[in-house]
């Protein structure tokens, strides 16, 4: 009876385990908070349609690298580091996008030129 039980609750606890193997919660909240930027850029004029397109691809492969990662299984600590390097980087992409004096105020889909005076 106790083998039994043992073998009940090992049953019950085997596919947790190997969830949390695969469970990568800090990768995707990163990357909601990143594409919320992104759109909030979009929004806001102050990412261009061509820089949305260039920073979604970005996030795409992130999304892309994470899948690998978890296809077979594990998500290693290497494979966590390598996803959080790149989420790094795709986050000084979306930094340097939206301050970089291109602007789409009135959405029209051309970046506006500052006025300037002579």
């Amino acid at each position: 009876m106790k083998n039994f039980k043992s073998i009940a609750v090992l049953c019950a606890l085997l596919p947790v385990a190997a969830w949390a193997q695969t469970a990568t919660p800090r990768v995707d909240q990163r990357e909601a908070r990143q594409e919320a930027r992104i759109q909030q850029g979009a929004a806001s004029g102050s990412l261009t349609p061509r820089e949305t397109a260039r920073l979604e691809r970005g996030q795409q492969r992130v999304e892309n690298m994470e899948a690998r990662a978890k296809s077979d299984g594990v998500v290693t600590r290497q494979e966590r580091r390598h996803l959080e390097h790149t989420q790094n980087v795709q986050n000084r992409h979306i930094a340097a996008e939206k301050h970089d004096r291109q602007h789409d105020y009135n959405h029209d889909g051309r970046k506006d030129r500052p006025y300037r005076s002579r």
